[in-house]
């Protein structure tokens, strides 16, 4: 792949935005692992490669096992995940393929069953942002260090 625009240094108040969101989620309800779970789910979902690589190794930072990572894109299929998580994993997936129908009724109903209106919304944000860098990720073709 041919290198492209660099929007970090044409668009630093861009960049500075998305770190302001990325400040947000660090210091949110969210637990560090359900964050790094929607990072590498959605990155899988938009094929970014950069940012499957870097929530990965994060993860692996925090404790999460290889084999969870592993069946990750499989999470229906196995029982590694708790109901927490898959309901997290079903947002994730449901709002980053918004163009299907978006976050289901079924799903928002079983997520208000686990969790509060705050922490639905701070996973909604999590997605949203997550979704932003892989677009500016595969977009400019940033590769992986």
């Amino acid at each position: 792949m041919e290198n492209r625009i660099d929007i970090q240094k044409l668009e630093p108040k861009a960049y500075q935005a998305m770190f302001a969101l990325e400040n947000y989620l660090q210091n949110s309800d969210l637990s560090k692992i359900h964050i790094e779970l929607i990072k590498i789910r959605a990155s899988q979902i938009n094929a970014c490669a950069f940012c499957i690589n870097m929530h990965t190794a994060d993860a692996i930072k925090l404790g999460e096992t290889t084999q969870r990572i592993f069946l990750l894109n499989a999470w229906r299929e196995t029982e590694l995940f708790t109901e927490e998580e898959r309901v997290i994993l079903a947002i994730t997936e449901e709002v980053t393929l918004i163009s299907n129908k978006g976050l289901s009724d079924e799903t928002y109903t079983k997520a208000l069953a686990i969790f509060d209106e705050n922490y639905i919304a701070q996973i909604i944000m999590a997605v949203v942002t997550i979704n932003a860098w892989n677009r500016i990720a595969v977009s400019t073709h940033k590769k992986i260090q």
